[in-house]
């Protein structure tokens, strides 16, 4: 019956459950939710992409950038990542996400702005989660942690530059920030 039930009731009803159930229960069953999310996710999702769908177009008037909607699909499978405490593998996807930007302009107010500040939050969220991961040792590889933190650096300072040629303001300060005090 319980299959029955999760098949068949809606989204929003049973994230109210999960939570319900996370928050009222033992500490240990919410670590059992994670561990089993982080092995799910490690099959399904954490599957490098063949290729990062459309996450920025440009409008042909005025040539400047707006937010796909391919760009909400990555951001929730980056999001389920690094709260599932998968937070190296979200910044691969990150820093994809960052690269798609360089060669765009976009205004310093508006879509495009509002969502290169989520992505800022996602990638400064996606680090502590990777802090965590590395802690609690669950990372085997030093070397592949350290790769991913130096491309996700090598990308913000392209990405810094990149926008400082055409004078835009650079929308990923709190990510740099964290990645100057984070050291592996």
């Amino acid at each position: 019956m319980a299959e029955t039930m999760i098949a068949n009731i809606p989204p929003e009803d049973l994230r109210a459950i999960v939570r319900t159930l996370l928050a009222t229960h033992s500490p240990t069953l919410a670590s059992s939710f994670t561990h089993t999310a982080r092995a799910r996710l490690s099959q399904v999702n954490a599957r490098p992409l063949p290729d990062l769908p459309t996450v920025f177009e440009k409008a042909p008037q005025s040539n400047l950038s707006a937010p796909a909607p391919g760009l909400d699909d990555v951001l929730r499978r980056v999001r389920a990542l690094y709260g599932a405490g998968m937070g190296l593998a979200s910044l691969d996807l990150l820093a994809k996400i960052v690269r798609a930007t360089w060669g765009l302009r976009w205004e310093n107010e508006g879509v495009m702005a509002d969502a290169l500040a989520m992505i800022d939050a996602d990638i400064t969220q996606a680090i502590q989660s990777s802090k965590e991961e590395i802690e609690e040792g669950r990372v085997f590889d030093l070397a592949t942690a350290r790769a991913v933190a130096a491309d996700i650096s090598q990308t913000l300072e392209g990405s810094e530059s990149d926008i400082a040629g055409w004078g835009g303001e650079f929308p990923f300060e709190r990510a740099a920030a964290s990645l100057v005090l984070w050291t592996i």
